[in-house]
């Protein structure tokens, strides 16, 4: 008698959970090559694996400078780590069919409605599409503008590298930077705490990225539509409140303290302010030194980190993804 071997049927979220964990498997191993230190010293297993887990998870936390450590290999497998991460591998894969005009099954359109925590399967393949759309888009105009603006002190080469691999960083909210290399190990932002153009396009970026796809879709649609769904009114009103809220407590919680806010000018204490709101709740850059806090406002921060970004972005926060019927 012959036993038929039954065939492993793998649902949604199993084959995302198995697609997340072999690209941060594949990027450990990159990353832990020689090639990838700057040095030529190898990482540590454990502390690349580390690494590419934040960075396809969109963290932001190290365990070593990216801007000093990692050759350029290592930054680049960093950047197509969060890349991947942020839009989702399944997105990613759906570009490729997209370029290869292979047509999206039954299976992978599931897949792609749990990835985006999409509660129908209607129309996916059309929110995919705006979803890579949208993403390259403000991606490309985020590089261009920090490129200029980076080309003037960095030099044209650098200052173009710099600008797309932050504007990739910072609108899949993952908080990765290389200023590393510029400014000293871990220095994040904090030379450009006053600087109105680094600080709008980072903020923009973030916020671009936290607010969700469906939102940005609603947004541009909303000339033709004339109306918002209620998920994009309650992202919209909650990140705009989160904002000001945020600005507002550090304002008044660090503005006398000389280690961060308190040395600054009135723009730049405004500037500071505004930024630290914003980051915390799903970027991780920063323009101040975050250890010379007050205690109370990193409390506060804490609370933001808790709240996080919208549903279906590049950087989910706490609150609940749309009910599934």
């Amino acid at each position: 008698m012959t036993s038929a071997i039954k065939k492993i049927e793998l649902t949604p979220p199993q084959i995302l959970v198995i697609g997340f964990a072999a690209i941060i498997l594949i990027g450990a191993a990159l990353l832990s090559l020689p090639v990838a230190s700057a040095s030529g010293e190898p990482l540590p297993f454990l502390d690349a694996f580390f690494t590419a887990t934040s960075a396809t998870c969109v963290t932001g936390l190290v365990v070593v400078d990216t801007g000093t450590f990692f050759s350029k290999f290592g930054q680049i497998v960093i950047i197509a780590l969060i890349q991947v991460g942020g839009l989702g591998f399944m997105s990613m894969a759906t570009l490729f069919a997209f370029a290869l005009k292979k047509r999206i099954s039954l299976k992978e359109r599931l897949v792609l409605q749990e990835s985006l925590n999409q509660g129908s399967m209607e129309g996916i393949v059309r929110l995919i599409r705006k979803v890579i759309r949208y993403s390259l888009t403000i991606e490309l105009v985020g590089a261009i503008i920090f490129s200029i603006r980076w080309s003037l002190q960095l030099g044209p080469a650098k200052g173009i590298y710099f600008g797309f691999w932050h504007a990739i960083s910072f609108f899949n909210n993952a908080g990765f930077d290389l200023f590393g290399s510029v400014n000293g190990p871990f220095s994040s932002l904090t030379s450009f705490v006053g600087d109105p153009v680094v600080n709008l396009v980072t903020m923009g970026l973030i916020v671009l990225g936290g607010i969700g796809f469906v939102v940005m879709s609603d947004l541009l649609e909303f000339k033709k539509r004339k109306r918002l769904s209620l998920h994009s009114k309650v992202v919209l009103s909650a990140t705009g409140a989160l904002i000001i809220a945020g600005a507002l407590v550090i304002y008044i919680f660090e503005y006398s303290n000389a280690k961060t806010l308190g040395s600054l000018s009135w723009s730049g204490k405004i500037w500071a302010a505004f930024f630290q709101s914003v980051t915390p709740r799903t970027a991780g850059a920063n323009t101040v030194d975050l250890g010379s806090l007050r205690q109370a406002t990193q409390f506060f921060m804490i609370i933001l980190m808790f709240i996080g970004a919208s549903p279906g972005s590049t950087g989910e926060g706490s609150r609940r993804p749309p009910s599934r019927r």
